[in-house]
């Protein structure tokens, strides 16, 4: 078989050069901003001070995802750092900004506060667009933001998550994303909140650990 004609690579390249053909390797990009701007990185105003003093000052939110045969359902969950009470969540099948919002509606209109609420989150997307600053901005709530790559900054989010996958979910995969929502909604309304005990509560349920602080607000 012809292999073709032994050539000296030197001459080649001469004649390569003579030709203006020069070889490409890869793909070389442009000098330039990629993959949109970037995301306005907020003050991390929490800065890791977890333990706060009343209800509604302090909420920390997250998305976690939970597997199912349907695909991924993804979680956002809002705390209160006052009581480690969820006060808002939200499943969806698609980890958009709507499915914090979400979230985040259900927290304000479950609370109801009547003062101005710091929220941080982590500067994923969905805590960056535009939607999530305007929503903030017309609910008198504080944005926060951990700095990136340092997840101990939402700690007590992930301690959460942690939580539920150990004592509920473990290593199941659920039939359905609707099976899983189900779950999900026993496991923190009716066990998480009203029930589950804490150290840092003194060992009371988050709802218990609010109505006693409210009782001693009152005089009761």
């Amino acid at each position: 078989m012809d292999m073709g004609e032994n050539c000296c690579p030197n001459r080649v390249a001469r004649l390569a050069r003579l030709a203006g053909i020069r070889a490409q390797i890869g793909y070389k990009r442009r000098p330039g901003t990629y993959g949109g701007k970037p995301s306005l990185a907020i003050g991390n105003t929490l800065d890791r001070q977890f333990d706060v003093e009343a209800p509604d000052k302090a909420w920390v939110t997250d998305i976690t995802y939970i597997r199912t045969h349907e695909g991924f359902a993804y979680l956002a969950v809002v705390l209160d750092l006052f009581s480690r009470r969820i006060v808002g969540w939200s499943m969806q099948s698609r980890q958009t900004t709507n499915v914090v919002l979400q979230a985040l509606l259900a927290a304000v209109w479950r609370r109801k506060p009547k003062g101005r609420v710091l929220v941080h989150s982590d500067q994923g997307s969905q805590f960056t667009s535009m939607e999530w600053a305007s929503f903030l901005k017309h609910h008198d709530l504080e944005p926060s933001m951990s700095r990136r790559g340092n997840c101990h900054d939402n700690a007590v989010a992930e301690s959460f998550f942690n939580l539920l996958k150990r004592e509920r979910i473990r290593r199941k995969v659920y039939r359905t994303r609707d099976e899983a929502r189900a779950d999900v909604f026993d496991y923190i309304e009716m066990f998480y909140n009203p029930t589950r005990k804490h150290a840092r509560n003194g060992m009371l349920s988050p709802v218990e650990f609010e109505r006693q602080h409210i009782a001693r607000a009152e005089g009761v």
